[in-house]
């Protein structure tokens, strides 16, 4: 998942930029603190949870514990009670789903608040809304208890200094210890909480690593290929055997991530690269990036890839799910959603998925994923309020195995789902019940599981333990770019990618790519570098 920031956001974003300074001269906040600060704040202790061991191991290098089964005798997350009475909390986040039902005829929010002891009272935004209304909300200065601050919130520096409450004394080092399903989040999802000399916000853990490469493993297994290429000659000879143009089927779909694909073959850097302080674009590694584009070349000319992919957004995985396109790169919780939903209509659909060989054999690299998603900031207020706080959400990120967490991610037993065995099996209404974006609050650390089926699990505990074997960070991962914030993603789509498409669709010569790289470097690129470089030594020393 991505957060995009079109126009109309970043001139509605300014509002919250316009909000700041006001709120400093009014005596609430203060200018940001001085970068060097940030060497100072000390990330929470990690401890990781004990309580219910895995099937298969979780590693220290990302691999995630795999569960073939929820416990019969789930651990009871809050054994002594609700931890957060007292006043409710007004939360404000985003969603991708459905809005869920209303506290009213929503038990799982009712069950919710009783677990808490306290009101857990949901603002919930539509994630394409959200930046607007994130906007709109700061510089109106009406804030909640709590709300999520996307990476993309203009000047967060200055706004998380004068709005929010710097989280260190509560949580750095052994404080965190108060708090222990926080001190189970490990520390890599902590480090973007890091600005302005403080520690600002509670994450939202995700997988290191990433994305996966999927392949339809029932379509591949009909036509007998082999789904682990050993080079990039493989890949496209794997393409043309499972394309069939003239009934519109293709190998992939979008030339956009494809051209990731290779660039993991060819060992690129995963967007922003560092070497002794010193950064790197990965489109700025001419000679890599030119052979990846001749490659993504070739499988469109060997019409391996959809015609339709270069125009559309937002197809690639239902043209995964029909059949249209046999390999998809996608997050890894989309595993589990594309057995859910398409598995439901189609007895044979089965996932898989592969790593990127090296170009011409031996391995290749698989590009890291952001360990957090975004981060939860709770408004300045009272120690004794933010006590609160922090009690409720460390419930709110017990980890699998306990109680809480079934109620979380499964709702209330006979309404919104029935055990099959131990496990808890979804029915429809309990489908919207859970759409609750309590995971866009703060979560525990992420966990294999697939209630209906343990071979996914395992399928996917094996991907995860060859990928963090070969895994390529982004070195921007954690850092704050003003310029990247609010002309980044504008500046690539306007500048970059049309040359690059065109050069894949054979529009296009090399002359014009090297030439959008260079103006990409003038209009924000080399502005970008340095602000990464500067956050980079601020916390690096």
């Amino acid at each position: 998942m991505s957060a995009h920031l079109t126009r109309r956001n970043v001139l509605l974003a300014g509002l919250a930029t316009a909000a700041v300074p006001g709120l400093a001269a009014c005596g609430d906040g203060v200018a940001a603190r001085p970068l060097a600060q940030n060497g100072n704040v000390r990330l929470p202790d990690h401890i990781p949870y004990r309580g219910a061991l895995p099937d298969l191991p979780a590693s220290k290098a990302g691999v995630l514990g795999g569960y073939f089964h929820y416990p019969k005798r789930p651990v009871a997350a809050a054994p002594d009670g609700p931890p957060a009475k007292g006043p409710a909390i007004n939360v404000m986040t985003l969603t991708y789903t459905p809005v869920p039902p209303p506290v009213s005829k929503n038990p799982m929010w009712r069950q919710l608040n009783e677990s808490l002891g306290t009101d857990l009272d949901f603002e919930i935004v539509p994630a394409a809304n959200y930046p607007v209304k994130f906007a709109l909300t700061i510089a109106g200065g009406n804030l909640p208890d709590a709300m999520l601050v996307l990476p993309v919130a203009p000047q967060q520096p200055a706004m998380l200094n004068a709005l929010f409450e710097d989280l260190a004394p509560h949580l750095s080092g052994s404080a965190v210890h108060r708090y222990p399903y926080l001190a189970n989040i490990p520390s890599s999802s902590w480090q973007p909480m890091v600005l302005a000399g403080g520690l600002y916000g509670l994450p939202m853990p995700r997988a290191n690593s990433g994305s996966a490469m999927m392949y339809r493993a029932d379509i591949l297994k009909r036509k007998d290929l082999d789904p682990e290429p050993k080079s990039f000659k493989d890949f496209l000879q794997l393409c043309k055997d499972v394309s069939d143009p003239k009934h519109a089927k293709y190998a992939v779909g979008d030339p956009r991530t494809t051209l990731f694909f290779v660039l993991e073959m060819l060992h690129g850097a995963n967007y922003w690269r560092q070497r002794g302080g010193r950064f790197t674009w990965f489109l700025e590694e001419s000679d890599i990036l030119h052979q990846a584009l001749d490659a993504v070349r070739q499988l469109v000319k060997a019409q391996t890839l959809h015609p339709d992919g270069f125009t559309t957004l937002g197809k690639f995985k239902d043209w995964f799910g029909n059949g249209q396109i046999a390999i998809n790169f996608d997050g890894l919780t989309a595993w589990n959603q594309n057995l859910t939903q398409y598995g439901a209509t189609d007895k044979n659909f089965d996932v898989d998925a592969m790593l990127a060989p090296g170009f011409d054999g031996g391995r290749g690299t698989h590009w890291a994923g952001p360990t957090n998603f975004a981060m939860l900031c709770l408004k300045k207020a009272p120690e004794q309020r933010i006590e609160q706080l922090l009690r409720a959400f460390n419930l709110m990120a017990s980890p699998f195995g306990t109680d809480h967490y079934l109620l979380r991610k499964y709702g209330v037993e006979g309404h919104d789902f029935a055990f099959k065995g131990p496990d808890p099996v979804l029915n429809p209404v309990g489908a919207l019940d859970t759409g609750l974006p309590t995971n866009f609050v703060t979560d525990a650390p992420q966990a294999t599981y697939y209630p209906p089926d343990a071979e996914p699990v395992r399928r996917q505990h094996r991907f995860q333990q060859r990928a963090v074997d070969i895994l390529v960070p982004d070195d921007s991962y954690g850092l704050y770019s003003e310029t990247n914030v609010t002309y980044g993603q504008t500046a690539r789509e306007e500048i970059i990618e049309g040359p690059l498409k065109g050069y894949m669709r054979g529009n296009a010569g090399w002359g014009d790519v090297q030439d959008a790289v260079q103006n990409w470097r003038r209009t924000i690129g080399d502005k970008m570098r340095r602000e990464f470089e500067q956050h980079w030594a601020s916390v690096h020393g």
